[in-house]
């Protein structure tokens, strides 16, 4: 096993740890540990939420799910050499839920969770049609998941960090909050917000304390969405085998990771929409010198996907298109046909007897694919989702027989305002 450079202790909080993570983005967060070009390691990580999901049949606790805690992260960890305009090559050797914790308290002891936001408190992609809080618990098995919550399912989970990423130099932290604030300001009262400004309630900066804390905190960036550095991509293709190149924006690149997913659907569309879990993550880093420049990488991240990918052979594909639900059409909208091929997913599984809800919840957690199938032809854009039929336990394509209906046992928790 590699040496763990970033240990945590189930039975503690994040903040109460040997050694602190962060949960924003800051380019003054001091390093937690330094590793040289070439350094192999492994890295415990916090479920994003600190424990405060829990493993029973309420949903009261993703309705009330503090966001201005998220993400816990571990790291940074300084790279020796790593200069701005480098390129940090990170391998992810494996990645997995807690070590030798199969069951407990917390998300990653052979159990995870997927939460469909409220509307009031995050929402999601399809959040004006399911403006509630919704959870689900998955047992893990292996590599399998099943639910007590979403039943005639199970599949083998893409284990990956949803979140990894290299701390942002002070010029492009200024960048982003100018941006966002900017977006922000277009609509100022809109549930959810446009954008996430700084937040220093809560905010966990590692080491810094006093005059310098209060001045990282009030500029802090939040870690909920992607950015030039990767941050939180949400790619479930970040698996075991995965090679990623960040830029380098600072002395010793920080990096930090976190965030792990047991599986997820392209999109983690419910916005907790993957199997969130704790676990730990082995890296193996090295740089390219001058890399930004030499590959004109100089605002985005690239990588090679891993290759423990899901066997699923036959898929059951839905398509959308840039209509609105009243019938409005737009121009090449994308996003707006994909949230239409969701919802065509979705009115489909009713049929076999699910809620909207748990076929919500099955895409958001399930390996699914989301393609955006044709750009071009306006004024149309089509985006399709794919669903592995072989995740059912039942033959869930058309048939002149009609749909088989499930047996619902527990079904998925819901939580209101």
């Amino acid at each position: 096993m590699p040496e763990v450079i970033f240990a945590l202790d189930s039975t503690k909080k994040f903040t109460e740890q040997e050694k602190i993570g962060h949960n924003r983005w800051h380019p003054d967060i001091p390093p937690v540990a330094t590793v040289k070009p070439g350094a192999t390691f492994r890295v415990h990580c916090r479920e994003w939420f600190d424990g405060e999901i829990h493993n029973d049949d309420s949903a009261d606790d993703v309705r009330d799910a503090p966001l201005s805690i998220v993400h816990a992260l571990s790291g940074p960890f300084a790279v020796q050499g790593a200069e701005p305009g480098d390129l940090l090559m990170v391998d992810i050797l494996d990645v997995g839920p807690i070590p030798q914790e199969d069951s407990g308290p917390l998300a990653g002891q052979g159990w995870g969770y997927t939460g469909i936001f409220a509307k009031q408190n995050g929402g999601g992609f399809l959040t004006d049609q399911f403006p509630d809080a919704y959870k689900a618990i998955w047992d893990f098995s292996g590599q399998r998941a099943t639910s007590r919550h979403v039943p005639g399912v199970s599949f083998t989970g893409m284990i990956h960090p949803g979140l990894m990423g290299t701390a942002p130099s002070a010029d492009l932290l200024d960048r982003w909050n100018r941006r966002e604030k900017a977006l922000a300001e277009t609509d100022p009262d809109r549930v959810p917000p446009l954008a996430l400004p700084p937040l220093p309630q809560d905010a966990v900066l590692g080491t810094l304390t006093g005059s310098d804390y209060e001045r990282a905190a009030a500029v802090a960036a939040r870690t909920a969405p992607p950015r030039e550095n990767g941050g939180n991509q949400d790619i479930k293709n970040l698996t075991k085998g995965s090679r990623v190149f960040y830029p380098v924006y600072v002395p010793g690149a920080n990096l930090s990771v976190g965030d792990l997913h047991f599986s997820q659907g392209d999109g983690e569309i419910t916005f907790c929409g993957a199997i969130e879990m704790g676990g730990f993550v082995d890296l193996h880093v090295d740089l390219i010198k001058d890399g930004m420049r030499t590959y004109g990488v100089s605002e985005n991240v690239i990588f090679l996907p891993g290759n423990v990918n899901p066997q699923y052979s036959q898929w059951l594909a839905f398509s959308g298109i840039s209509v609105t639900l009243d019938g409005e059409q737009r121009y090449l909208d994308s996003q707006l046909a994909f949230q239409r091929a969701c919802l065509h997913a979705i009115d489909y599984l009713t049929k076999f007897g699910y809620s909207p809800e748990q076929a919500y919840l099955i895409l958001g957690a399930a390996p699914i694919e989301g393609r955006f199938s044709g750009v071009v032809d306006i004024p149309n854009s089509c985006a399709t989702v794919y669903l592995p039929t072989e995740m059912f336990d039942f033959d869930v394509r058309p048939s002149a027989g009609g749909p088989t209906k499930i047996k619902q046992g527990v079904t998925a928790p819901k939580s209101t305002f």
